[in-house]
């Protein structure tokens, strides 16, 4: 057993990425349960009130230690005539499916930023692990979520967010390579590392101080163990436990990553505003065109995004759908999280020898 495991009494050096919007209280429970590290996201919940609810209901489900996530995006300034431009470009698509684009954007995620009412939660929660993404919180918000007990994660996709989350004074680092699923921690939605997960790991291993956590297209045993051999504690799989049945992953999206050959996946910023790695269907294919208008802010566009989906859904067509996945979809299994825990810590020892 390595110290990560041994700080937090895990079985196994494994975190369940949090995947807000799939990953469920069953699901962090569950892995938690199996001796993992389960994950409770809070970047799709809209009010603090809703997160202390579902926080719990965690708690009345495992005494065992899990990992809260928040985002910590910076708000873009209003822009209705950017907006504007891009809801034009999206007519087409909604013309077709019958419906009509929202008249405006709002932003559709709150950021942790100066979010005192959530910061109250987590410090009256206590969870071991806070996780950041997107960015970090303020130096107050870390004190006092340190003075509260918990472990402070932050996801870095490249070295020098690393060395920022490293003076802000965290206490781990998530390296999260190109091939992870879904939106990337990049501080900057501007720019986009690249970097490899364990050519990142690797790199922050050798040059950090803190204790580096792999993530990024890791889907079994043997991928932990590479990410254990690069120098990483522990591993966080994400793709892996969307077809479990504790997520809340449509039954359309558990099918897709099943399909044998495996579908190609993409890095699109059309969906969101951030640049995300999913299946590629349509959403990507038609509205991801050369020559596009630039796609309107995070979380703004994702407004727009998520009113192209519920259009497709009412009009029966599957191509709009959003399905985040990484790299290593392919070889996803629809095993029960738990299940799936031992079954990668059994890989774990074949691989590790």
């Amino acid at each position: 057993m390595n110290s990560f495991c041994e700080q937090l009494g895990l079985a196994h050096p494994i975190i369940q990425a949090p995947m807000a919007g799939v990953s469920t209280v069953a699901l962090a429970a569950a892995v938690s349960e199996a001796g993992a590290l389960g994950s409770f996201a809070t970047g799709a919940i809209p009010d603090a009130q809703a997160v202390a609810r579902q926080l719990a209901e965690l708690q009345a489900a495992t005494a065992r230690p899990y990992n809260v996530n928040v985002f910590c995006h910076q708000p873009a300034p209003p822009n209705p005539a950017h907006d504007a431009q891009w809801l034009a470009y999206l007519q087409t698509f909604f013309t077709e499916l019958g419906s009509a684009p929202p008249p405006h954007l709002e932003e559709l995620y709150p950021s942790f930023l100066g979010n005192d009412a959530l910061l109250a939660v987590l410090v009256q929660a206590r969870p071991r692990v806070v996780s950041f993404h997107f960015g970090l919180p303020a130096a107050a918000q870390l004190a006092a979520l340190r003075q509260a007990g918990s472990l402070l994660l932050a996801c870095v996709t490249s070295p020098a967010e690393a060395r920022a989350a490293e003076a802000a004074g965290v206490d781990m680092l998530l390296a999260q390579g190109i091939e992870a699923g879904g939106h990337r921690g990049t501080f900057n939605q501007d720019i986009e590392p690249g970097i490899p997960t364990l050519d990142l790991t690797r790199h922050l291993a050798r040059t950090s101080r803190l204790p580096v956590v792999a993530a990024g297209g890791l889907m079994d045993g043997a991928d932990i163990a590479a990410a254990l051999q690069a120098g990483a504690v522990a591993a966080q799989l994400g793709t892996a436990f969307v077809a479990s049945p504790e997520s809340s992953a449509a039954p359309a999206y558990r099918a897709a990553l099943l399909q044998q050959p495996p579908l190609p996946t993409a890095l699109t910023a059309v969906i969101s505003g951030r640049p995300a790695r999913g299946l590629v269907n349509r959403f990507v294919l038609d509205v991801d065109q050369p020559g596009r208008p630039p796609v309107a802010a995070y979380s703004r566009a994702y407004a727009a995004g998520k009113a192209l989906v519920a259009a497709a859904q009412q009009a029966h067509e599957p191509g709009f759908a959003v399905q985040w996945a990484g790299t290593g979809a392919g070889r996803a299994r629809a095993l029960p999280a738990a299940e799936l825990v031992r079954t990668l810590a059994a890989e774990l020892r074949v691989a590790m020898g």
